[in-house]
């Protein structure tokens, strides 16, 4: 139990953190804490970390650097792939289901240790200088969307909360600043997981009540 609860806080502070990585982490933690397989693990792990996300939003709101539009439409295009997500879940076997969640995290390890300095020339989402605010057009509709699409699959398919692709893709196809990623990220996270955690639950999902409260506590 206390495992599971320093997993628990370990994972939320560092959601709160960085806007992302939470869900990379709560999947397999939970699959090595409890001896589940990635089925099993992602929609506690996905519940834990939109939880906690939701209170990085609100602190976002609070604050007024949450791009809120972005961060719905994203949500709205993503609800179809995440929905899906889920259904591939359900279906795949759980061997190969771990193998597409070790691939990611090869993925998000690759980017870390070759991170490339941002310098937002040539961004495709531009933001007014004067309001803070995305500029809205066709082409930051369609960047946005594509974020929103692929977020969903993976939220829905793995568990994992999508800000590990989310705030790389924001700061490379906007010019906020980094603070507005972050907080614009777990309003994203947010909304993508709820989504998925009711078609987790209209799939008849049952979830492990004490070990499900502890971790969401302790995130």
């Amino acid at each position: 139990m206390w495992m599971l609860i320093l997993e628990g806080l370990a994972i939320g502070g560092l959601l709160g953190l960085t806007g992302a990585g939470g869900g990379i982490l709560a999947v397999p933690a939970l699959m090595a804490s409890q001896g589940w397989t990635v089925a099993q693990a992602a929609p506690v792990g996905l519940l834990a970390v939109t939880l906690s996300a939701l209170v990085g939003t609100f602190e976002g709101l609070f604050k007024k650097i949450v791009r809120y539009r972005a961060a719905l439409w994203i949500a709205l295009i993503s609800i179809p792939s995440a929905r899906y997500g889920v259904h591939l879940g359900g279906i795949i076997s759980p061997v190969w289901l771990t193998l597409a969640f070790s691939l990611v995290m090869l993925v998000v390890a690759y980017r870390i240790f070759f991170k490339k300095v941002n310098d937002h020339t040539g961004v495709l989402c531009k933001v007014n200088q004067t309001t803070g605010r995305l500029i809205w057009n066709m082409k930051t509709a369609l960047s946005l969307g594509a974020i929103g699409v692929v977020a969903g699959l993976l939220t829905g398919l793995l568990g994992v909360g999508g800000g590990f692709v989310i705030v790389p893709v924001l700061s490379k196809v906007t010019d906020l600043d980094m603070r507005s990623i972050v907080a614009t990220s777990l309003m994203i996270i947010f909304l993508i997981g709820g989504v998925s955690i009711s078609a987790h639950i209209l799939d008849g999902f049952q979830y492990p009540v004490s070990v499900t409260l502890t971790f969401v506590l302790a995130c």
